[in-house]
């Protein structure tokens, strides 16, 4: 027996997504109206290498970080901002606003994990 399926009524969702390691950051439209500045130093650290000690960061010059119910958040100013990590090579992200989501890991028979550089 063969199945029909309709393609054209779905509507096709396009993100703006940047990959670099275990940080995935995925621009979206607006902030979460609950959303609070996190006050960084410098640099906005995404993730921490527990091995190497290295950081996923973002020049607080160029962008800001904010919360909101678990999730994190960068805003790029005008010009943009460069994610930079001493073992990947640099991703520039446009200005927007991003949701930064930590990568996990499906190992069989475990729960999911949380990836690691």
């Amino acid at each position: 027996m063969l199945l029909k399926t309709r393609t054209g009524d779905r509507p096709t969702i396009k993100f703006q997504t940047y990959r670099q390691g275990d940080v995935l950051v995925q621009k979206i439209d607006k902030l979460p109206a609950e959303a609070r500045a996190v006050e960084c130093e410098k640099r906005i650290i995404l993730q921490f290498g527990e091995v190497t000690g290295h950081a996923h960061a973002i020049s607080t010059d160029t962008a800001s970080f904010f919360t909101a119910k678990g999730e994190r958040y960068v805003v790029t100013k005008p010009g943009g901002a460069n994610l930079v990590h001493e073992e990947h090579g640099t991703i520039f992200l446009p200005e927007g606003v991003y949701r930064v989501v930590q990568q996990r890991e499906y190992v069989p028979e475990a729960p999911p994990r949380d990836v690691i550089d």
